[in-house]
Formats: C-alpha cells, structure tokens, sequence
C-alpha cells in the first residue's frame, strides 16, 4: 500500500489531488440524460401522459439543466483556465492576469445560449432519424430508429455536444461523445462538423475525427475510419496540433464497412461511394467509385 502512495509524489502526471474544480463524468451524464429527455421526450426520461402540460415539464428540465450545465462548465473553466485549453479564447486577459470572477459570468451565457439552441438540434436530429429509417430497409418504424440504433445514439449525443465545442467549453463535450462512444462503439469527436440527414447504419467501429468536416445526406457503416494521415513534429518530437488533419465528405457520399479515409487534403465528391475495405489517402471526384477489388460488383445497391 505504501509504495502506491509513494507514486503519488514521485509519478504527478496522473494526480489530481485536492482538485475541487475537476468536473464530473457522473454530473455531465447525467445533464445528457436531462437533454435526451428534451429532444426525445417520451422516449427517454419516462412516459409522458397525453393531458401532460408540455410547458412545465419542458421548464422544469431546463431549469435543471441551467444550474446542472453552467455549473458544470464553470467548474471545468476554473479546472482548464491554467492548462493549455481551447477555453482561453473566451475571456479577454489584456486587462486582468486572470478571469476568476467572470468564470460564472461566463459559464451562465454560454449556458443560456446552448439552450436556446435545442429547437434546432431537435430539428436536425428528426431528419436523421428520417434519414435511417429511409435508408435502412431493417427499420420498421422511427420508434425502432430512436430507441434501437447506436449510430442515431451516437449522432444525437454529438449533436448535442458540438455546440459546447464550438463555444470552446473543454473537457465537457468531449465527456459526452466519449460515454456515447462507450456505449456505442462509435467514436464521434465533438469538434467534426456534420450536415443534416446523417446516418451511421450498424456502427459499430466507426471513427470520425476532430477536424471531419460530413456533407449533407452522408450515410457510413460499421467499421469506417475518417482519420489523420500523418502529423507533423517539431524538433522536439511532439506533435504540432491544430490544423485540418481530417477528410472532407461531400454530400450524398457512401462510405461501405471496415473503409478508411484518411487526411486533412483528402475530399470526397458529392455523390462518390467508397467501397467496403478501401484505403483512401487521396481526393476523388464527385459521382466516382471506389472500390477494393477489380469489378464494382460487390458494391451493394
């Protein structure tokens, strides 16, 4: 027992000793449950009675989520503020060394905007839900699409995610799609940026980077990879961050299982379909096919 303790001070990477801001898995799940509830009411969260006044069960999830979330994000914020972060373009340092007493500031307007925000997600994420259950010919019903799929799971929670993202909130969205991809298996990073009508049909393996930017009406299956081709060091060996480093998806584009797409320059066309177990480093042209063997035959329709 004593020599684990010993590495608490001789291995200090791993510690967060007497840390009171670092935010919590278990806090940020469950403010996802609370915004599943919002955008899939009756399908999570419980049954909801058809004489139900819809305005108070909506408010008393926002008000939840209001303290839960800017709470959550303050905390992260005051956790991050000292640590290379993409959060340090949301506070001006020019005059003051440090923000402390706008971090709640911060954390409630950030909060109240994403909020207003979920009449729209929730419009996005009926039209992927549309989307798989129009192309998925296994899909008896939309209430098997919701309830049932991994990648429409997947896709929701990043939906959810991407906009903390894009206010440049750290660690939280991150949290999110990483518990949608234990769940899943589908590992979706908060930062890509993806068009309406998206589905991930099966999911299971699938991977889409930091950097993927998906066009509209894009359909994956299990296994594809939208990953970085290779990073550049610096002469000290680590990795120079930031950058495109993932491919770009054109709309309308096929992606068929266990296929890898690789690099921030790589675009596929509007249109193209990559076939099952293709490696592709390189462009290619709208409406062109691709695929791993010598006839297109084995391209499913």
């Amino acid at each position: 027992m004593q020599r684990v303790v010993d590495t608490y001070s001789e291995i200090g990477g791993i510690n967060r000793i007497g840390e009171k801001n670092l935010p919590s898995q278990a806090a940020i799940i469950d403010v996802v449950g609370h915004l599943l509830t919002i955008v899939f009411p009756g399908y999570y969260g419980g049954n909801i009675s058809a004489r139900a006044d819809l305005n108070a069960f909506v408010a008393s999830h926002i008000d939840t989520l209001f303290l839960q979330l800017s709470q959550t994000i303050e905390q992260t914020l005051r956790c991050c503020y000292h640590s290379p972060c993409r959060c340090s373009r949301l506070w001006d340092t020019s005059d003051s060394d440090s923000p402390q007493d706008d971090f709640g500031k911060i954390a409630e307007v950030i909060t109240t905007d994403y909020l207003e925000r979920l009449p729209s997600i929730r419009a996005a994420l009926n039209r992927d839900v549309q989307a798989a259950y129009i192309g998925d010919p296994a899909a008896v019903n939309q209430d098997e699409v919701i309830l049932c799929y991994p990648g429409t799971f997947a896709i929701a929670v990043y939906r959810l995610a991407h906009p903390l993202y894009q206010a440049g909130v750290p660690l939280v969205p991150r949290i999110m799609t990483e518990w949608a991809h234990h769940r899943t298996g589908v590992d979706i990073h908060p930062g890509a940026s993806i068009g309406s009508d998206f589905f991930i049909d099966h999911g299971t393996g699938v991977v889409i980077g930091e950097t993927t930017k998906i066009g509209k009406r894009v359909k994956l299956y299990q296994g594809v990879t939208l990953g970085a081709l290779s990073f550049p060091r610096r002469p000290d060996g680590t990795l120079v961050k930031g950058g495109q480093r993932h491919p770009t998806l054109g709309d309308e584009v096929t992606v068929y299982a266990n296929a890898t797409i690789l690099g921030g320059e790589t675009v596929i066309g509007k249109r193209a379909v990559i076939g099952g177990g293709a490696w592709v480093t390189s462009s290619v042209a709208a409406d062109a096919k691709v695929i791993s063997s010598t006839t297109e035959n084995n391209i499913p329709g």
